[in-house]
């Protein structure tokens, strides 16, 4: 996956203290604009609707995550799939789950992993980042062919090397979906930051004696995380994407009859010809919570971009 583009500061920007006075907020700006982006609120709309299901799971589910309600349903006679056995609405799977439950808490274990492994690799990206920008010369040097080692290798395919060796466990996958993720954010950060270093505010706080580390904590890298802050938001439908092609490889760990909506579609396999609708409603989960990221995160990419408001 390609890393968003570096985002220029618009004047009246962060830095620009006078400027923002006069225009109210840049941030205030940036929300105005999408308030008029009719993509920022579809996405946003998908968005809250995936998390308000994740978090009221043991409610909104008829049945818990790991139930089995229908197994004695399960006869050579009737197979799994949408049925006429009252109180499952949208059929049964092999273990004798209840589809609707399944789907409703595989929304919980997609965020979980989502938020978890993008965290994970913002802060380790961020950290990588930040260091290059701030010292840059061989510590940048040295810091950057790391990140180019591990951009050299596929994310998908450096993400199942990282859960193939710590083993099938959630964990596991937050953590090699966390790294594949690191070089992304710290290429970006230090993108950023080496622009704003030769910004008139920057060297008038060089100036006025103020050290390295202030420098970069008070002014550089404040004024550097917008792009970064973008590329979590369009990672985040990455994570979803990556956290069930795991499951779906075997990679996710927990028992066969767990809530995810990979390990649904890897079950769901042989039932194509009798029951598509096993693979076809987690798969349209998928689809639906990683376009509603993606929508936001790039209206989000829009109202930060100077080039690409509308006039």
């Amino acid at each position: 996956m390609s890393t968003a583009g570096v985002i220029p500061v618009a004047p009246g920007g962060p830095e620009d203290g006078a400027g923002a006075r006069r225009s109210g907020s840049y941030w205030s700006d940036i929300f105005r604009r999408l308030r008029r982006n009719p993509g920022a609120w579809t996405g946003a709309i998908v968005v809250a609707l995936f998390v308000l299901v994740a978090i009221f799971a043991p409610w909104l589910a008829p049945y818990p995550e790991l139930a089995s309600p229908a197994r004695e349903h399960l006869t050579p006679t009737y197979l799994p799939g949408i049925g006429e056995i009252p109180g499952y609405p949208l059929g049964i799977d092999r273990f004798g789950g209840d589809v609707l439950s399944k789907l409703i808490w595989g929304a919980r274990a997609s965020l979980v992993i989502g938020i978890v492994s993008t965290l994970f690799g913002l802060v380790g990206g961020m950290l990588l980042g930040a260091i290059a920008g701030a010292f840059g010369k061989w510590v940048d040097t040295v810091i950057m062919r790391f990140v180019d080692i591990l951009l050299s290798v596929p994310n998908l395919l450096l993400a199942v090397s990282i859960a193939a060796i710590l083993g099938p466990t959630p964990l596991a996958v937050m953590i090699a979906i966390g790294v594949a993720q690191v070089p992304i954010f710290a290429r970006l950060l230090r993108s950023s930051m080496l622009q704003q270093r030769e910004a008139d505010y920057v060297l008038a706080a060089r100036t006025l004696g103020l050290g390295r580390g202030r420098v970069t904590m008070s002014h550089l890298l404040p004024n550097s995380v917008g792009p970064v802050i973008v590329q979590a938001t369009l990672t985040l439908a990455t994570a979803v994407i990556d956290a069930a092609a795991l499951s779906f490889l075997g990679l996710g760990g927990g028992r066969p009859e767990t809530a995810e909506w990979g390990r649904m579609l890897t079950y769901a396999q042989n039932e194509l010809a009798i029951a598509p609708q096993l693979a076809f409603l987690p798969g349209l989960c998928i689809m639906i919570t990683a376009f509603g990221f993606t929508l936001f995160g790039e209206a989000l990419r829009e109202a930060m971009d100077p080039r690409s408001r509308k006039r």
